[in-house]
């Protein structure tokens, strides 16, 4: 195994890897014919693609597997939900472990072009309706991604705020149930509709919208730079500079990717403290 795998697939993320996979017969080749590519050799290669924003048939054959194969296995975990299970494994980990701060969460979205259209994708109203796609998410108090969806471009930013709450899912604690509601939200003017605040209300949830034409989002600045910053931190896989991908579950799949990144970049501290 090469040093580039081992540092991309550290012991601890393979690990969690290995929980969420699902199991491969390995058939042997009888009288000649190639062996299966190892999972971990495949997943350093996909990791590969997400933070350096190349192509799949640019692999470098460092890794091993051909990129077609990398690709089929890619296409494989992600109909079998790997990649959402893998971050659901890790933040169970950083919330049994007390790295989750559900005090102050926040809510934002970022638009990004597409190159190829798409389903998901729409005119993008500030950059000159070209055809776009936007990311949604929620992040704790910290940072750290809890919930993600991705939309064309042209939807409202307020329609992802349901949806994303709902789409946190039961997270460990280090005592107690498991969670799933932030304790307060914060959002900009993007989400100022008294529907929303009845219905954080109604789920015990407070919240802090900045009101349009009252008061300024940057009042809200030293609580939402929190999910500014994680955006910046998702733009650190550069497969997200733009939406490459023609098949929306794959543009969202490499969201996932990155998210777990993130939070397994937290997780790792713990095992190295």
């Amino acid at each position: 195994m090469t040093d580039l795998v081992e540092r991309l697939v550290p012991d601890e993320l393979w690990v969690l890897f290995r929980r969420v996979v699902p199991p491969t017969e390995v058939i042997r080749p009888q009288g000649g014919g190639r062996r299966r590519a190892g999972d971990r050799e495949a997943l350093a290669a996909i990791i590969f693609v997400a933070t350096s924003g190349c192509t799949w048939r640019q692999l470098p054959p460092v890794f091993g597997p051909s990129w077609q194969t990398v690709y089929r296995r890619f296409a494989q975990w992600s109909r079998a939900r790997v990649w959402a299970r893998l971050h659901r494994v890790i933040l169970d980990e950083l919330g049994a472990h007390g790295k989750l701060d559900w005090s102050r969460c926040a809510i934002d979205s970022v638009s990004l072009r597409a190159n190829k259209r798409g389903p998901l994708t729409g005119p993008n109203p500030t950059d000159r309706g070209k055809p776009g796609s936007k990311i949604h998410l929620i992040t704790d108090r910290n940072g750290l991604p809890l919930s993600l969806g991705i939309s064309g471009a042209n939807m409202h930013d307020s329609l992802g705020l349901e949806p994303l709450v709902r789409g946190i899912p039961p997270i460990r604690s280090r005592r107690g149930p498991r969670r799933r509601r932030p304790g307060k939200l914060h959002g900009d003017k993007g989400y100022d509709y008294d529907h929303l605040r009845r219905w954080l209300r109604k789920r015990g949830i407070r919240h802090r919208i900045a009101r349009r034409g009252i008061e300024s989002s940057q009042r809200l600045g030293r609580h939402r730079w929190v999910v500014e910053r994680t955006v910046s931190w998702l733009a650190g896989c550069r497969r997200l500079h733009r939406r490459y991908e023609r098949k929306a579950e794959h543009f969202l799949v490499f969201v996932g990717i990155a998210a777990a990144l993130i939070c397994h970049r937290r997780l790792a501290t713990r095992f190295k403290a």
